[in-house]
């Protein structure tokens, strides 16, 4: 669903932030005729890179990033284009996930990768399922780009979200990697969300709020990856595991050392939530620190049934 994804963001931003929108939309019209050009100058080169290594590539192709995705970088950056750098972003499908390893080999033995982008979501998947590496490298005339590989189960498990599940059902074909059970729950939460909502208008706005934010991955102890809000506590990751450990939570253990619930997190923390079973529920003064709609509504769904 990335691609979907992708559009309904692009088709959303002009409505969603209409000015934002015209400005850089202005601002990168030549900008994005060159990365096309060098999109067109780079695709060749890797695919021969990656053949002579002895890798098969099911496919390869690449755009420049799309305006929403744009936009959501510039945040970061005080809105100064000249600090974005990897304005072009290149997939790679191949037949299987050694493959991915050997090819994030091939490329890096070619290009310098740069420190610190380089993500292996194949070992530590996203919550909504999504496997791939990606990996910033100095490429062609020393630009940045993003490279993204996967093998063909991903590249479909990710162009057409839960259907895909289904499809490889239908068609015979084994079903690797993250159990369907755990690919589905960031729906199940969805539901179980929209139907603790009273307010119809909260809820839109409220998932507008979540969907449209940095987000950042944090795992727990036992290494699964919770996805994250920017600037969310350790009271919005124990209810994104589960709403009676929110209600029940006395202490967070981040990185080790015993925190505050209120604490915020950062990228890549370890996060282990200490529960209180005689604590009776959520405190009111916990809303000003939660960042994440289904930790707002929980909390208040649960001082509702107190009055």
């Amino acid at each position: 669903m990335g691609e979907v994804r992708g559009q309904l963001e692009d088709l959303a931003f002009p409505i969603a932030f209409e000015k934002d929108y015209q400005r850089l939309k202005e601002t990168v019209s030549e900008t994005y005729e060159q990365q096309q050009k060098y999109v067109k100058k780079i695709i060749p080169y890797l695919k021969k890179l990656l053949n002579d290594a002895g890798i098969t590539v099911v496919d390869i192709h690449g755009r420049a990033k799309k305006l929403y995705s744009l936009y959501k970088k510039l945040q970061k950056y005080d809105h100064d284009l000249s600090r974005i750098h990897d304005l072009v972003a290149v997939r790679i499908v191949v037949p299987d996930v050694a493959s991915c390893y050997m090819a994030l080999g091939a490329i890096h033995g070619e290009f310098t990768p740069i420190k610190g982008r380089i993500k292996d979501y194949i070992a530590q998947p996203k919550p909504n399922g999504y496997r791939s590496l990606h990996t910033d490298i100095f490429g062609l005339d020393n630009k940045i780009v993003e490279i993204q590989i996967r093998d063909s189960e991903m590249h479909h498990a990710a162009e057409y979200g839960i259907a895909a599940h289904w499809h490889y059902v239908e068609t015979g074909k084994p079903k690797k990697g993250t159990p369907v059970k755990k690919r589905l729950e960031w729906i199940h939460d969805l539901i179980q969300w929209q139907k603790s909502m009273q307010d119809n208008d909260k809820y839109i706005q409220g998932l507008r709020i979540d969907v449209f934010r940095n987000r950042i991955f944090i795992f727990t102890p036992g290494g699964d990856v919770i996805d994250l809000p920017e600037n969310a506590t350790a009271l919005d990751f124990a209810y994104e595991i589960h709403t009676d450990l929110g209600n029940h939570a006395s202490q967070a253990k981040i990185n080790e050392k015993i925190s505050k619930l209120t604490a915020s997190l950062q990228n890549g923390d370890i996060v282990e939530i200490i529960e209180d079973k005689h604590r009776k529920g959520p405190a009111r003064d916990w809303l000003p620190f939660v960042q994440t709609e289904k930790a707002r509504s929980a909390i208040n769904g649960w001082l509702r049934k107190q009055q």
